[in-house]
């Protein structure tokens, strides 16, 4: 069972839809209208799988189901899904990427504020360009290591999902080379991964060509 709370106010009203990944698609499961700033979910699953909360067609956040409770919060800043031990997993993890992604946002403030203080404008490119590196680094890094450290639950495939599904088309460069290189049979053989692994090399192999 899955509880949530919702301190989002556009969302009051609406129906958000619980899916899983399945036959090459995302299948809904049990859908609950958010009143009053709550919403829950139900049913019974036959085992562990990652699942994607979604409004209409966007998605709002991932989670785990699991055996136990699972307490949901959807906030303007915060998502959070804890109470399992995956579900805390992966809570730590997006928080973690978020804080990365806030300090990424921050930059172009930073540079105004670098110009208001007089700075070399030159000098203010070198520095925010060597900082959104650095910051694009330590994200590559947390995602991956995420990953590897997941190889053999659910969270190991999901979040790889995610990952690819924010490139143009199945690819292998060096993060997706580095997660793939070590990767047991458990990540390897599940059925996203797979079809991704072999579009991939099929891109690849038209990229050398061409």
């Amino acid at each position: 069972m899955v509880n949530g709370t919702s301190s989002v106010q556009a969302l009051e009203g609406k129906t958000l839809y619980l899916k899983v990944f399945r036959d090459d698609d995302m299948h809904t499961i049990d859908s609950a209208r958010v009143v009053h700033g709550r919403f829950r979910f139900s049913g019974v699953m036959d085992s562990t799988v990652m699942a994607n909360v979604f409004l209409d067609s966007a998605s709002v956040m991932p989670l785990v189901l699991e055996d136990g409770r699972v307490e949901m919060k959807i906030g303007e800043i915060i998502q959070s899904a804890t109470g399992t031990p995956l579900n805390d997993s992966l809570s730590r993890f997006i928080q973690r990427k978020m804080q990365i992604d806030a300090q990424m946002a921050e930059l172009p403030h930073r540079e105004t504020e670098m110009i208001m203080d007089g700075m070399d404008h030159e000098l203010i490119k070198s520095r925010l360009i060597q900082e959104a590196r650095e910051l694009s680094a330590q994200s590559d890094r947390l995602i991956t290591r995420f990953i590897i450290s997941n190889y053999n639950n659910v969270l190991g495939p999901g979040i790889f999902m995610i990952l690819t599904n924010g490139l143009e088309y199945p690819i292998l460069n060096p993060q997706i080379e580095e997660i793939l290189s070590d990767a047991p049979p458990y990540f390897l053989n599940n059925p996203y991964v797979k079809e991704y692994i072999k579009a991939a090399e099929a891109n690849m192999k038209k990229i050398h060509e061409y």
